[in-house]
C-alpha cells in the first residue's frame, strides 16, 4: 500500500507518520508538508532515512502540484491532518483558513478522484477534522456524531466546510470516506502557541501564564499518541461513510489544567510549591470564545475497540518530561531556527 499523509511534519501529523512508519514496513508512507510555520521536520528526525518513508513538499493549496503529487505516488489512501489550526489566528486572518482548509481539502479530493478514477477498490480518503465544529456546549451533554453542527470562529466554519466537502465527493462521486473529530490534542512536539506548551515554555523562563477570561472554560484533552492510535484503528478498521468522534474522556477547566501543569513543573523543576502558579495572570477575553467541549468517543470505543491509554496527569507528566529533556527542539521553534533543517536535509 501507498499512503499519502498530508501534513505529516505537524503536530499530530509527526505522531501519524511515525506510528506507519514504524508498523507498516511494507507501506510506502508519503509525507506531504508544505512546511508552515507549524511543519517541522525536525519532529520526524528518528525515521527520516526509513526505507517505506519518503518526503514531499507540497501545498494542499497548489491544485497543480497536488495533480503530480497523486500522478507520481498513486497512493491507496490518504490521510488528510493539513489545516491551519488555530483559532486566534483564524480570527485575525480568516482568509488563511479558507485557502488551506476548504480549498485545499477540495484539491485533495479532487486529486485523489482524479487519479482512482472510479476505481475505488481498496481506497480510502481519511479527514481528520475536530470537534469544534460542533459548537460549544452548556454545563452538561456530550458531542456525538450526531450533533448537529454548529461552528463558532472561522477555524471551526472552515474545518466545518472541509466535513461536508468530503461527505458531500462520497455522496456524489461514491468516494470511500471516514471523517474523525477529536478533541484537544496534547503531547510532544506541539508547536508553543497552543496552550500547553506555552506555558511549559513561560514557566521555564519566568513569563506570564495568560489565562483567557475568568478561565473556566472546558476542554476535553487527548494524548497525541492515544490519537494517533485511534488513527491508525479507523484507518484500516472504519466503515466507509462513517464519523467517529476521538476523545481522551479528560475534561479540564483551563485555570484547573494549568494549576496542574504548575504543580508538576514545580516538582520537576524543584523549585518551590506555588512558584509558577504566581505567573498566572488573567486577560481579556478572545472573540467568540466556546465555552466547554466534551466528546463521546462511545463508538470507536464500542466498535473498533479503541480507549485512551493514559489518564491526563500521566500524558501531562510524559509530556513535561519531554519538553524539559527536548530544550534544543523547544529553542529552535521559538527562535524560527527550526525552518532552516529542510534546506539541510534536503536542498540539492
Amino acid at each position: 500500500m501507498t499512503l499519502l499523509i498530508t501534513g505529516g511534519a505537524g503536530f499530530i501529523g509527526s505522531h501519524v507518520v511515525r506510528l506507519f512508519v514504524q508498523r507498516y514496513p511494507d507501506y510506502k508512507i508519503v509525507n506531504l508538508d508544505a512546511l508552515t510555520y507549524a511543519g517541522n521536520l525536525e519532529n520526524l528526525r528518528d525515521i527520516e532515512q526509513a526505507p517505506n518513508y519518503h518526503f514531499v513538499r507540497a501545498d494542499i493549496r497548489d491544485a497543480v502540484a497536488l495533480k503530480q503529487v497523486f500522478e507520481t505516488h498513486r497512493p491507496d489512501g490518504v490521510i488528510h491532518l493539513a489545516a491551519e489550526s488555530h483559532v486566534d489566528r483564524s480570527i485575525s486572518d480568516p482568509n488563511a483558513f479558507i485557502q488551506t482548509n476548504v480549498m485545499g481539502t477540495a484539491n485533495l479530493l479532487n486529486a485523489a478522484r482524479a487519479v482512482w478514477n472510479h476505481d475505488v477498490n481498496g481506497k480510502r480518503f481519511y479527514h481528520v477534522s475536530t470537534d469544534e465544529v460542533y459548537g460549544s456546549l452548556g454545563d452538561s451533554g456530550l458531542f456525538m456524531e450526531t450533533t448537529p453542527y454548529d461552528p463558532q470562529s472561522p477555524y471551526s466554519a472552515s474545518k466545518a466546510a472541509s466535513d461536508h466537502l468530503v461527505r458531500a465527493f462520497g455522496n456524489t462521486y461514491h468516494l470511500p470516506f471516514v471523517i474523525t473529530n477529536c478533541s484537544n490534542n496534547y503531547g510532544p512536539n506541539q508547536f508553543p502557541e497552543k496552550l500547553i506548551p506555552l506555558f511549559i515554555h513561560n514557566i521555564r523562563n519566568g513569563k506570564p501564564l495568560p489565562v483567557y477570561g475568568d478561565g473556566k472554560y472546558t476542554r476535553d484533552w487527548l494524548f497525541v499518541v492515544d490519537h494517533a492510535r485511534a488513527i491508525d484503528l479507523v484507518f484500516h478498521q472504519g466503515k466507509n461513510g462513517e464519523t467517529y468522534n476521538i476523545g481522551g474522556f479528560n475534561e479540564w477547566q483551563n485555570i484547573e489544567l494549568i494549576r496542574l501543569l504548575c504543580t508538576q513543573m514545580d516538582e520537576k523543576l524543584g523549585r518551590g510549591a506555588g512558584t509558577s502558579a504566581q505567573l498566572i495572570s488573567y486577560v481579556r477575553d478572545r472573540p467568540g470564545h466556546d465555552r466547554r467541549y466534551a466528546i463521546d468517543a462511545g463508538k470507536i470505543h464500542r466498535e473498533l475497540g479503541w480507549s485512551p491509554s493514559v489518564t491526563f496527569e500521566e500524558g501531562l507528566s510524559q509530556t513535561l518530561d519531554w519538553y524539559l529533556a527536548n530544550e534544543e527542539w523547544l529553542s529552535h521553534v521559538t527562535s524560527g531556527a527550526y525552518q532552516d533543517y529542510y534546506e539541510k536535509q534536503y536542498a540539492g
